[in-house]
This record gives structure tokens, sequence and C-alpha cells, in this order.
């Protein structure tokens, strides 16, 4: 699973901020990991560095799914850390409900219908 951060010029996008999130994602995602070929991160400040206001930070996570469409969350925090926290929970919960419909699907798919009883005479 390749991860790849992105930040707009209001949020330092260092090696210490790259190993948390890592770490987060590696903690929150890893059971996915046979199925996502990459995670995107985006860090912005929505109000610009001068204002620190309500929860200004936003963490918006991207994961490529084989084979399927991107899946996208965002969230929005006080912190970086927990725009961070917060978006790592919405996509844990967000794949485990792709990978649950998914195998509904193959389930629907693979189980022959059951046939209707010989009428006995």
């Amino acid at each position: 699973m390749q991860i790849q951060i992105n930040s707009d010029r209001n949020i330092q996008a260092d090696e210490r901020l790259a190993e948390i999130v890592r770490d987060t994602l590696q903690n929150k995602l890893s059971r996915f990991a046979d199925h996502i070929t990459r995670i995107e991160v985006h860090f912005s400040d929505e109000n610009g560095n001068t204002k620190h206001d309500g929860s200004d930070k936003r963490c918006m996570l991207e994961a490529r799914f084989e084979g399927l469409d991107p899946v996208a969350i965002t969230e929005h925090a006080a912190t970086v850390n927990q725009a961070l926290t917060g978006a790592a929970d919405k996509m844990q919960r967000k794949l485990s409900s792709v990978v649950g419909k998914l195998r509904d699907k193959h389930v629907r798919a693979t189980t022959p219908e059951f046939a209707e009883p010989d009428e006995v005479i």
C-alpha cells in the first residue's frame, strides 16, 4: 500500500508528519492492504495560518481499490492530527462497507439458487 501525502502552503508536510500519517493509516487500514494500491492524503488549512478558530484543518483521504473507483472521505478538525485520525476512522468504516458489499455480491453470484422440489404424484 503506497501512501502519498500532499498539503497546502499553510501546513508543513515534513518527515515527522509523514511518519504519523504512515503509522495511523497502517494501524487503521492494514486489513485492507491487500486490496488498496494507493492512498492519497491531502491536508489543508481552510482559514489560512492566521486564523485559529474552529475546525479549519481538513484531511481528505482517497483510497485506490483494485478494480474499483477510488473511495474518498473528508474530515475537518481543530488540528492536523485530529483531522487525520478522524479521516482514518471514517475510511476504515467506508472500506469495511465496500468490502462487505463485495462479499455479499460474490456470495450471491456463486450460490446456486434453490430449485423447486419435484411434484410427487
